[in-house]
């Protein structure tokens, strides 16, 4: 058992929460309180009726959500939004959300985790919101060759490749969930982005920029920050965690 303050103390500072302006309207941080304590954690890339009911069943009392409550303020506790807060106060249930924090976090970054997962090197970070670049330039370890079927394999289910730029990039960029900013503004001399999910123009894009897109679906490629974090805090307080898994093939 542990204190919520003293969980939501460590995952504010793990994060960098503090350091981070968001999207207009989201909001990091502790969204709903519970008694005041932690027995299990979970991780959920969304916070929703149904990771709520998944965390509710699995006995968690402290639930990690990439995508939070709260992104347009006001929010109005009605319809499937009361649903959602009463379940979570119902269940003894805290949510902390955490998004920009989680994407361009260097160790524990959804980016950096999927960089490490495929055998790429990070070299340095570009798409700046708000100060803070939120997307990675990575360099493959060995082959793009031998990245791209790592990355496949990572994501049998959402891979998705339009291929018109170098066979053999010497940099690749990533910006994990939507990455519909990223396509237009990649450094000079980049022509291969890894990201989540792109609109139907960017097809186009791709043939007239030369461009090799990779979008991995939103969902799945950010799955990799919650379960770091929530790994890392359940070995710091001796706790058990597990990911809410609720697999969207978007």
């Amino acid at each position: 058992m542990a204190s919520l303050k003293d969980i939501v103390a460590f995952c504010d500072e793990r994060t960098r929460q503090k350091e981070f302006k968001d999207f207009n309207g989201a909001f990091n941080g502790l969204q709903v309180e519970n008694d005041g304590t932690v027995s299990k954690i979970g991780a959920s890339v969304d916070a929703g009726i149904e990771p709520f009911r998944l965390a509710r069943e699995a006995g968690i009392d402290f639930l990690i959500c990439h995508h939070g409550l709260f992104w347009n303020p006001p929010t109005p506790l009605t319809g499937s939004n009361f649903q959602k807060v009463k379940l979570a106060m119902d269940s003894n249930l805290a949510v902390y959300g955490s998004h920009l924090p989680l994407d361009a976090h260097p160790e524990i970054g959804n980016s950096a985790i999927l960089a490490e997962q495929i055998d790429l090197d990070p070299i340095d970070s570009f798409l700046p919101y708000e100060g803070i670049n939120i997307g990675l330039i990575t360099r493959p370890k060995t082959s793009w060759n031998h990245s791209r079927e790592k990355l496949k394999a990572l994501f049998p289910d959402t891979y998705t490749a339009m291929e018109y730029g170098s066979v053999e990039p010497e940099a690749v960029a990533i910006c994990t969930g939507s990455g519909a900013s990223a396509v237009g503004n990649l450094p000079s001399g980049i022509n291969t982005l890894i990201t989540g999910e792109l609109r139907q123009h960017h097809f186009n894009m791709a043939q007239e920029l030369a461009l090799n897109l990779y979008p991995c679906g939103h969902y799945a490629t950010e799955v990799f920050g919650v379960k770091a974090l929530a790994a890392e805090l359940a070995k710091a307080f001796n706790l058990d965690w597990v990911f809410v898994d609720t697999p969207c093939p978007l």
